[in-house]
């Protein structure tokens, strides 16, 4: 094997060490003074105050109502939360959404202009509403200083709460709908309070499918438009928007039984896989009795499930041939299993007709993620809906909790929605805007060359979570089609395409690279050596996310001339400031030189919160240089730009912070090698909760994989191993790479 002694360098994390952190200008002040910021608030609090107390008293649970807070575009960091302000009259914040405002003023330069803001949902008491704008008229106001970064208070109106309305399914009972209520799983008082006016008002709403997130309950139903707008007057109520439905997985990802095609016979043994200990679990439609993949599969269904779909079984046997053998190789044996996988069928005869599936579906796959410890999953399956900027879906939620552990890699599929008329209608598709997922769109060649399919549905995802898909593999094309083994006959052969392929199949990769190299490689450390090592070519961010990921191992695991790769996997704590040393020989670098770096981390989440979705965020500042300062008082080396803001944000707003809350950060550099010396990373580690300060946050796990390229130090591989030998290792394989994967 060509470099087959140059392995991937491991235990980078012992290079890393804590640094005191640097000192920070002060903040700009608040645009409005104290005495202005009252004059222009009043009559909007008042106003609020009033229209809060029209609301009838049923659609007040224990007398509470929900207010709105935009906050001056100014005014975003966590530090200017308006805690204090909202705990003087004992209001919480429930939620928020992302806005744009133009502000009154502002403190920079020039007219003021649209600009990204926040709208915070406040709820408490309605005397404790009144009580605030009673204070206004105070001789001597005592109310907190946070309502300088306040731009406007309103209260919400029916209309605000409707989304997409007109293309919601009307039946005999109403429009389909899911309806949104600012409520945690603890907060009975208030579903109960909604279910009793939902009630009154003849509302049929399923409470036995709600599903709680976060601070958030889904509750499907069905209601006329006029009964709408008065259930849109209880004041919990976030959101009423069309319920969506499963995706429709045929006839686009049927197979095509190919029997002239010479055949891939299957692997003879089905107790021969590379890692039997690796556990693995696919959520799909079922297997036909008589799959091929039987041998090393295990089938579960729940007790409860209706029948299964033919078509949906063939749907589920086709994924996991692909996450077993890849795409197969007409004339060539079918590849040893790395391991074996649990496959939940979670879908039935109700899944195609009952608008209401969509959840119990997700309770199936919620239920089994509760109650198993796996390593890696796949979810070729999921709501017909693309990802929206200010709200977030129950499916993402959901799954987001599960993975914010770090713990298990799901790759979720993006969905066939690519060639749809309409711009906004190409997005991802739901789950696929999960922080914590691997979101797999379709390229549609194995070759050079290559492109996005054209059916791969595109980006960007929701800030954070902006690039969207993560990475494309080879999904399969009219030209160029994805090989499945036929479900009925062994060692024959189907033709199929779609994105629910490319998600299993880079799964397998994922999971190679866990068999050939054990423990040793965390599948968040997986996550980011596949996005490391993915090309992009020239193709737009939106449409390939960060690249092709490469169909071989040596080309993740192994280092080329003048190359050296290291991974570094650990955790961070809250507020800390990790400094990563970047391992270079002792001798100067010379000509050219290139830096590439992934950053990836696993996260709670808000999701009653979508602005601020993600808890954890990492701000990092790259020092190419430790004699290099900007003045001769500087504690710390000079920094240099490494991570690109306009990666992560749209054009037009691009905001300071944008790439901070992202929990996948990917860069390469080019510099003179004279211009590095002892480079490091600063990572620190920066923690909130809906849109504030945290108050216990906890530890996050992290990966940061970098290569150094020096064309003119062809043995810069072997020259960092003895400069850091007894630190870093290099990370062999306990079984032989195969050339291809």
């Amino acid at each position: 094997m060509v470099n087959g002694d140059r392995f991937l360098l491991g235990y980078g994390e012992r290079l890393t060490g804590r640094v005191p952190g640097p000192h920070s200008a002060p903040p700009p002040g608040p645009a409005y003074e104290y005495d202005e910021a009252l004059e222009r608030l009043a009559p909007s609090v008042i106003d609020t105050v009033a229209a809060l107390d029209e609301l009838p008293q049923n659609a007040c649970p224990e007398n509470e109502a929900v207010a709105v807070i935009k906050l001056h575009p100014q005014s975003l960091a966590k530090s200017y939360h308006p805690r204090k302000l909202l705990e003087q009259y004992n209001l919480r914040q429930v939620g928020s959404r992302p806005i744009e405002i133009t502000p009154e003023k502002w403190t920079k330069q020039g007219i003021p202009e649209l600009s990204h803001s926040t709208e915070l949902y406040v709820a408490g008491d309605r005397k404790s509403f009144e009580q605030w704008a009673s204070d206004f008229d105070a001789t001597s106001p005592r109310i907190h200083e946070a309502i300088r970064r306040v731009e406007e208070v309103t209260a919400p109106i029916p209309p605000d709460r409707f989304r997409k309305l007109d293309e919601a399914t009307e039946t005999s009972k109403g429009l389909q709908l899911e309806l949104i209520v600012h409520a945690a799983a603890t907060d009975t008082y208030i579903v109960d309070a909604f279910a009793r006016f939902a009630d009154e008002l003849g509302a049929d709403i399923r409470l036995s499918h709600r599903l709680f997130a976060g601070g958030l309950c889904f509750i499907p139903a069905e209601v006329e438009p006029d009964t709408l707008r008065e259930l849109a007057r209880f004041s919990f109520l976030r959101l009423a928007r069309p319920l969506s439905r499963l995706r429709s997985l045929l006839p686009f990802e049927r197979a095509t039984k190919m029997p002239t095609l010479a055949a891939a016979p299957l692997p003879p043994s089905a107790d021969e896989v590379v890692d039997p200990g690796i556990r693995v679990a696919v959520f799909d439609g079922g297997l036909p009795a008589s799959s091929t993949v039987l041998p090393w599969t295990r089938r579960y269904e729940r007790a409860d499930l209706g029948n299964a779909v033919p078509n949906l079984e063939q749907h589920g046997h086709d994924v996991t041939s692909a996450l077993l053998f890849g795409s197969l190789t007409p004339g060539k044996d079918a590849p040893q299993p790395f391991s074996k996988v649990d496959h939940y069928r979670v879908l039935d005869v109700n899944s195609v007709n009952d608008p209401y599936d969509l959840y119990e579906v997700l309770q199936r796959i919620d239920s089994v993620l509760s109650e198993n410890n796996y390593q890696f999953s796949n979810l070729s399956i999921g709501p017909s809906m693309v990802i929206e900027d200010d709200d977030v879906h129950p499916w993402t939620a959901i799954l987001d909790s599960h993975l914010s552990s770090g713990e298990m890699l799901m790759t979720i599929a993006v969905g066939n929605n690519g060639e749809e008329t309409e711009p906004s209608e190409r997005r991802v598709q739901v789950p696929s805007d999960c922080v914590n997922g691997f979101a797999l769109g379709a390229a549609d060649s194995v070759r050079d060359g290559w492109s996005r399919s054209a059916y791969s549905a595109v980006g960007p995802g929701r800030a954070p979570g902006f690039i969207k898909p993560d990475v494309l593999d080879f999904g399969g094309s009219a030209t160029e089609p994805f090989i499945v083994t036929d479900a009925d006959n062994r060692g024959a052969l189907a033709f199929t395409a779609g994105t629910s392929f490319a998600a299993p199949s880079s799964l397998r990769r994922a999971i190679a690279m866990r068999a050939h190299f054990g423990d040793r490689l965390t599948p968040l450390g997986i996550k980011a050596l596949l996005i490391h090592s993915a090309e992009a070519g020239r193709h737009a961010r939106s449409e390939v996310g960060w690249g092709r990921v490469p169909s071989r191992l040596e080309d993740i695991m192994i280092c080329g001339d003048g190359e050296v790769r290291v991974i570094y996997q650990g955790t961070l704590s809250p507020a800390q400031y990790l400094r990563a040393q970047i391992p270079l020989p002792e001798s100067q670098l010379l000509g050219n030189v290139s830096l590439s770096a992934t950053f990836t981390y696993a996260t709670e989440t808000d999701p009653e919160d979508p602005g601020n979705y993600s808890r954890a965020g990492l701000d990092i500042t790259f020092r190419p240089h430790d004699g290099a300062y900007d003045t001769p008082t500087s504690v710390d080396p000079k920094s240099g730009p490494f991570f690109k803001r306009r990666n992560f944000d749209t054009e037009h707003l691009l905001r300071r912070d944008a790439q901070l809350w992202e929990t996948t950060l990917n860069s390469s550099r080019g510099m003179r090698g004279s211009s590095l010396h002892n480079p490091v990373f600063d990572v620190h580690y920066n923690a909130r909760s809906n849109g504030g300060g945290a108050q216990s946050p906890r530890p996050i796990p992290y990966s940061l994989v970098v290569t150094v390229r020096s064309p003119r130090t062809t043995d810069l591989y072997d020259r960092v191993v003895r400069a850091y030998a007894g630190r870093l290792e290099a990370l062999r394989p306990v079984v032989e790479l195969p050339i291809q994967v």
